[in-house]
Parts: C-alpha cells; structure tokens; sequence
C-alpha cells in the first residue's frame, strides 16, 4: 500500500465512502476501542474497498485532553471541500 501513502487523497466522511471505491483517501472519525486499544478521533490514510470500509495504511490518533475535537465542525468542513473544488483544488482527486 506504498501507493496510496505517495498518491493525492481526497479528504472524506462517511456518507462520501462510497463515491471513492478503490481510491486513497483520508479520513477522520470516531472509533469504539479496538484490539490494539485504540479509540476515540483517528485519522485514517487509506484505499476504500469494494464494501465502502477504508483498508488502513496509516492512522493517527487524536488526543482530547485538553481540547475535544468537533467532528460535527469537521465533516461540515469537509462538505465545503468538495462543493467548491476551485477553492479548495485538493479537496477533490480525479482519477481516470
């Protein structure tokens, strides 16, 4: 999954899974805790199946301590991105 780390990716949320089907992307959100006890805001830098899951390559747990993270700020954040691409060229990657 070398590739997906070195390619352009699109910044995404849940509802956008499935418009990015076999393509490296970026996305955050909350996790419950897993295995490796990891839980809360994570950032995942990934490949999206078939399935609309995000095969991870690297993630990045956020920590809240002292400052919560608005994920509802995020995702409206996100929405901006791609509505206006010319504003915001990485937001939106076109693959052929």
């Amino acid at each position: 999954m070398v590739d997906v780390m070195e390619s352009p990716k699109a910044r995404i949320n849940a509802s956008m899974l499935a418009q990015f089907i076999d393509q490296p992307v970026c996305f955050v959100g909350r996790l419950e805790k897993l295995d490796e006890e990891i839980s809360g805001i994570v950032e995942v830098v990934g490949k999206v199946t078939a399935k609309a899951t995000v095969m991870c390559a690297s993630y990045v747990q956020f920590k809240e301590d002292n400052h919560p993270f608005d994920l509802e700020l995020y995702n409206e954040a996100v929405k901006i991105t791609h509505e206006f691409p010319q504003f915001f060229p990485l937001g939106i990657v076109q693959y052929g």
